[in-house]
């Protein structure tokens, strides 16, 4: 998927809404857990019910490669499932030197066929540009995340007080392109997406933490959206564990629209 169909997605739904695939075989509604292939049953009601406002859809690949082969069958089933028109991020966070992370990028460009990766940037060039060698084909870089740990060595200053965070989103910029690179950047730090914006204008963003981890989805829009809106915001959670019982479908709709009129009043206020 090119950049200006994604925008094209985000101006026809009026949504820059992500749905986070976050399969847990303990958490999903019991009364699945006797269908043939509970996981696949409960994305597929998901996605049923929450297509008409997501623009993007990120399964999480540990919850599917934790059951092992049939855990693969299931993603691929999954994916499969996704509407064409709706962009899709295998969350694996791979990376690592060069021939391995061109058989990742194989794996999930090809085999599974995902829009994108989100990739880890610690070992450097040799461990991302594998995966930007695909045509129409994204990589969504870790760069400032939601997570606790993540002040463990994102925030660490060098000698010119220059945190570690932006020297990767500096020097990823000679990897790629606008049209070919996104970033993560956590809903839970407001004000420093602000400073991300400052040194990657144009990239799009993709945006955890709002919703279940407490992030502000107007703040995210305040400093985060661009002109072509350069948001992609994850919700999982708060959408597909919505409801515990036999209408989680119904809920997570329910959910799902509730962030999308956000975003559509937000993106009449900033486009």
């Amino acid at each position: 998927m090119t950049r200006a169909e994604l925008f094209s997605q985000i101006q026809k739904k009026s949504s820059f809404l992500c749905v986070g695939l976050d399969a847990d075989i303990h958490k999903i509604p019991k009364h699945l857990k006797h269908e043939p292939d509970p996981i696949f049953s409960f994305c597929r009601e998901i996605i049923e019910e929450t297509a008409d406002y997501a623009v993007a859809y990120k399964p999480n690949i540990a919850f599917f490669e934790a059951l092992g082969p049939k855990g693969w069958e299931t993603l691929e089933k999954v994916n499969e499932l996704i509407p064409e028109e709706i962009f899709t991020i295998a969350d694996a966070k791979r990376g690592d030197i060069g021939n391995t992370s061109k058989l990742y990028a194989k794996a999930f460009f090809e085999k599974m066929d995902f829009d994108s990766v989100t990739v880890a940037p610690y070992m450097g060039a040799d461990s991302v540009t594998p995966f930007l060698d695909f045509e129409d084909k994204w990589v969504i870089l870790l760069a400032l995340t939601s997570n606790a740990g993540s002040m463990d060595f994102q925030l660490i200053k060098d000698e010119n007080g220059k945190p570690l965070y932006q020297t990767v989103l500096e020097k990823s910029q000679e990897w790629g392109t606008p049209e070919n690179l996104m970033y993560v950047v956590g809903a839970t730090r407001g004000e420093l997406i602000g400073e991300v914006r400052k040194v990657v204008p144009e990239n799009f963003f993709l945006v955890p933490g709002v919703g279940a981890q407490g992030g502000s989805l107007a703040d995210v829009a305040k400093y985060g959206m661009n002109s072509t809106c350069g948001l992609l915001v994850n919700s999982s959670r708060g959408i597909i564990y919505a409801s515990g019982e036999k209408d989680f479908g119904i809920a997570a709709r329910r959910e799902a629209k509730k962030l999308q009129e956000e975003m559509a009043g937000l993106l009449d206020k900033y486009l």
